[in-house]
């Protein structure tokens, strides 16, 4: 295909879009996207968060979704959407050049129908489903009338900027690797790893496991050959140590 992108990456911002506690383990895990800059001012936003609904009652959206049954959102204020992340950065959703669906899960779909001047990237199998994941049969959204761009195997969309198809959590779960000036190789491996222990635990409860334990041996041999900073999903150790918007790698 051809690139999305004309730039090299220059510098990744972790965006926070709040904090979530798992009920079966206690977990507090971090509801985190990006936003990454090319040396062309272009800019690709990854994934969005939860719905916006969330940002304004959370306790209520969780009755609505009975997401309540899986854990309990902590926090999701208006600093945590998509638009008060982007604006940490100095920019808003009309400058976005390009969004990354990495899957369809409720804490990534809060920009699936924003900013529709710019194509979305997104799985073939994700995008083929009747409607967007959400969580555990409860599906509210269907699919915007937008652009979107699907790729159904590995593809470089723009200099230094690697997509990988790596389902396992979800049919078409992505990652990234991207090479920055300063911070070298960023592997971002969203869900695909939500955290370093759930290779250990052989992706026990994931929707296909086997297919997730492929999928991550690829990342960590990707990582280990690129000597790569690794940015997990949702990993309860890193979150606090990470720099988020409107700090940045670069």
């Amino acid at each position: 295909m051809d690139h999305l992108l004309k730039g090299r990456p220059v510098s990744l911002a972790v965006l926070d879009f709040g904090l979530f506690r798992v009920h079966s383990n206690g977990r507090v895990i971090g509801i985190c996207g990006y936003l990454i800059r090319t040396e062309r001012d272009e800019l690709v936003l990854v994934d969005g968060g939860f719905p916006r609904k969330y940002t304004e009652d959370h306790a209520r959206a969780s009755v609505e979704d009975r997401l309540y049954e899986f854990g309990e959102v902590l926090s999701c204020g208006p600093d945590n959407t998509v638009a008060g992340q982007l604006a940490r950065c100095g920019c808003t959703l009309d400058d976005i050049t390009l969004l990354i669906q990495t899957h369809t899960h409720i804490d990534h779909v809060g920009a699936l129908d924003d900013a529709r001047h710019a194509p979305m990237l997104i799985a073939a199998a994700e995008r083929a489903l009747p409607k967007p994941l959400y969580w555990s049969g409860v599906q509210p959204l269907n699919w915007p009338d937008r652009n979107y761009v699907c790729i159904d195997d590995d593809v470089e969309i723009g200099p230094s900027f690697r997509i990988m198809l790596v389902p396992g959590h979800a049919p078409g779960q992505l990652a990234m690797m991207l090479q920055l000036p300063q911070t070298r190789a960023v592997l971002l491996t969203s869900d695909a790893i939500s955290r370093p222990a759930e290779i250990e635990e052989k992706f026990a409860g994931s929707m296909d496991e086997a297919a997730a334990i492929a999928s991550a041996d690829r990342l960590m041999e990707a990582a280990a050959a690129e000597d790569a900073f690794i940015i997990y999903g949702h990993d309860p150790a890193q979150w606090d140590r990470l720099c988020k918007a409107p700090d940045l790698y670069s």
